[in-house]
């Protein structure tokens, strides 16, 4: 059996051998790559390769979630989480016809779909400073996601999105993020008023007990 090195303080909600593999290649390629998109592009073979694997996700972490912090009944679950959270793994479970609002995530990684389909639509910063208050945004692309696709962030670039489920069960994606996302402070969009307010998502499973201003 493949033995995975493990942090003291990680966390592992899904202890699954596919989420400890893409894990243990994640941390590799963080020690190895310093530039960013670089490391995204070497990490996309391992994650692809778990987007393709089936039985790992159990039905827990795949359903709508009526009080979560992201609103619309949409779902955010806590599958990994480093000690220090310079790493997380997780599943975002939208409804069909839900949309997520208009945000950004601060940090680099990976999203891929594992289960449905979502309308992606992608913002830019036209002027402005979201830490003030107010942004003027240009959306810059649609596209359509479908299971087994993927896509990166890199911040400052096309960072700032919102995805619509348009199937007809609820989209199922998993996000790779350099940060603990539910947990640090981020911003929602409102596009047509020009105003931007502090954001926590949390995660429909766990708290953020921890501090979350890293």
């Amino acid at each position: 059996m493949t033995w995975f090195a493990s942090h003291p303080d990680d966390q592992w909600f899904v202890d699954a051998f596919a989420v400890r593999e893409l894990i243990a290649e994640a941390r590799k390629i963080i020690a190895q790559e310093p530039d960013l998109a670089q490391r995204v592009a070497r990490l996309l073979p391992a994650f692809q390769a778990l987007l393709r694997q089936e039985g790992w996700l159990p039905d827990a972490f795949a359903q709508p979630d009526m009080t979560s912090g992201m609103g619309s009944g949409i779902g955010q679950y806590l599958l990994f989480r480093a000690g220090d959270g310079s790493l997380s793994l997780f599943s975002l479970v939208v409804p069909p016809g839900a949309s997520t609002p208009v945000h950004d995530h601060l940090a680099w990684g990976i999203v891929g779909l594992y289960r449905g389909q979502q309308r992606e639509d992608v913002f830019a910063l036209v002027e402005g400073d979201p830490d003030a208050g107010h942004a003027q945004l240009q959306r810059i692309r649609e596209r359509q996601i479908n299971p087994g696709e993927c896509y990166p962030l890199l911040p400052p670039e096309e960072d700032i999105h919102r995805v619509t489920t348009i199937s007809a069960e609820p989209s199922v994606s998993i996000h790779l993020l350099g940060n603990d996302t539910g947990c640090v402070w981020r911003h929602r969009y409102d596009p047509d008023r020009g105003t931007v307010t502090p954001f926590r998502s949390g995660y429909s499973n766990q708290p953020c007990d921890r501090d979350s201003a890293q």
